[in-house]
């Protein structure tokens, strides 16, 4: 013990210090050597979604889509069919694929609105006064007639196959006007049959994949960092990043390595930017009444609000519009509960009565902003109904993918027109007829973009949102 108590100090040489420091003044220059590497990959990185030129002058720079789950009947909203209300409770043979049954008039009034006088069902007595804003895509059709493989194509034109979203070729193909948001949203889409497909990016770097919001959640839940100062969280995060991007230079065109860079600056951004767009609190109480939003709980929980309509898709459509005005992409929202087999009446009643009041108030907020002439509206589900009837008592209709009807406002879109048609009983499109590439390759046209320029390599071939398919529905372009 003494022994291992003595003083063992040995006197430096200058010959031993310089043997003992080599390796130190090694590690020195690499660190600068590291630094220099850090700052080139940051100096050179490009945040995927920076916004991006298009391939020609578009007509909209952002879009909104509503989807409607479930296949909300067209025979009973936007496609008149006088001559199926004569023929009610006939029998139509069925041939063609077609199933046969008792025809089952339009359960409501269709009455003339707007200086265009079009058809439109006395279940919108709001969106009416839209009428001349609204063209109609009455000859709608798609491939299938189940939920899941018709829902999966309307969002990624694919029935049997992975493929990225609309929303998610959008953004890629134009990028972002907001960093601090990201360029696709999608407000609680978890009722929706096809589940993440419809948002998901597939083989497109994850950047490009839509950002769920919950509006019952108040936007992103866990958003917040409670644990770190904003200061020490933006120190944290450059350090991460540098040596994120500094491995990116090891790894070029790594999708999942570019994702993760983007994602973790773009939750850091987004923890401020969120929060106080989606916060609906501070709109007047003249605009939460305008979209049917009712107060407290009604807005939290999504319950039915004052005047009747449901909080939940008011609020919604406010957060549309919000977010449309901060810069984003494409944004869609989502109502569920449109497959009406059997109380077709009462269901569809209830279903109107929940968006009508929210959408004519999008609209109006839309052209009030001077936003309507460059933001694209989508009204839409998965497919339509049946005119023959469905259920013991004859009020409900099957599903029908051969002809239904969607509609488009604003985005340079001609309003107050009807476009395409189906037969005179409303079971199949019969002129003008759209697909769902044609509807993709038509959006992608009003943003600028050629739908067959507009690729991705990927298992060695380019791939397009249309595949070899789509033509671009000029008619309705103005």
């Amino acid at each position: 013990m003494d022994q291992l108590c003595k003083n063992t100090f040995t006197p430096i040489t200058r010959r031993g210090m310089l043997q003992d420091t080599a390796a130190g003044f090694g590690w020195l220059a690499f660190a600068g050597l590291h630094g220099q590497i850090a700052k080139a990959a940051e100096s050179s990185f490009t945040s995927p979604l920076a916004a991006k030129a298009p391939h020609f002058a578009p007509k909209a720079k952002r879009v909104i889509f509503l989807f409607m789950q479930g296949g909300p009947s067209h025979l009973d909203t936007f496609d008149w069919k006088p001559k199926l209300a004569a023929a009610n409770g006939k029998t139509e043979g069925g041939g063609g694929g077609k199933k046969g049954g008792k025809l089952l008039a339009p359960q409501f009034k269709f009455n003339p609105s707007g200086k265009s006088g079009l058809m439109i069902s006395e279940l919108f007595p709001e969106l009416s006064k839209h009428a001349d804003d609204l063209c109609l895509l009455n000859g709608m059709h798609t491939s299938n007639a189940a939920h899941p493989q018709a829902s999966i194509a309307l969002h990624t034109g694919s029935v049997n196959f992975v493929r990225p979203s609309l929303g998610s070729w959008a953004v890629y193909g134009l990028g972002t006007a907001n960093e601090n948001l990201p360029g696709f949203v999608t407000i609680n889409p978890s009722n929706n049959v096809g589940g993440a497909q419809n948002y998901g990016s597939s083989f497109l770097p994850a950047s490009y994949q839509g950002t769920r919001i919950e509006s019952a959640a108040g936007g992103i839940p866990d958003i917040r960092n409670t644990h770190l100062s904003d200061a020490q969280q933006r120190k944290q995060i450059d350090l991460v990043q540098a040596m994120n991007r500094e491995l990116v230079t090891s790894y070029p065109g790594n999708n999942e390595l570019e994702g993760v860079i983007q994602s973790y600056e773009l939750a850091y951004r987004m923890q401020t930017s969120v929060p106080n767009v989606v916060n609906l609190s501070k709109e007047s109480a003249a605009t939460k009444e305008r979209y049917g939003i009712g107060g407290g709980k009604a807005v939290a929980k999504g319950k039915k609000g004052s005047g009747g309509n449901a909080g939940g898709f008011g609020a919604q459509c406010l957060m549309a519009r919000r977010l449309a005005e901060s810069g984003v992409r494409f944004i869609q929202i989502s109502k569920g509960g449109w497959d009406q087999h059997k109380n077709l009446k009462g269901a569809l009643t209830n279903n109107c009565n929940d968006i009508d009041k929210p959408i004519a108030a999008l609209l109006s907020d839309l052209k009030d902003r001077d936003m309507l002439k460059d933001t694209l509206v989508v009204w839409g589900g998965e497919f339509g109904r049946t005119p023959q009837a469905q259920a013991a008592d004859g009020n409900g209709r099957r599903h029908n993918n051969r002809g239904y009807s969607m509609w488009m406002a604003g985005g340079g879109v001609k309003g107050g027109m009807r476009y395409g048609s189906t037969d005179e009983i409303g079971g199949t499109a019969v002129e003008g007829k759209l697909g769902t590439p044609d509807l993709h390759a038509t959006i992608l046209h009003l943003l600028g973009l050629d739908h067959t320029k507009l690729t991705y390599p990927y298992a060695g071939r380019d791939f397009r949102l249309t595949d070899v398919y789509g033509e671009v529905a000029k008619e309705i372009i103005s």
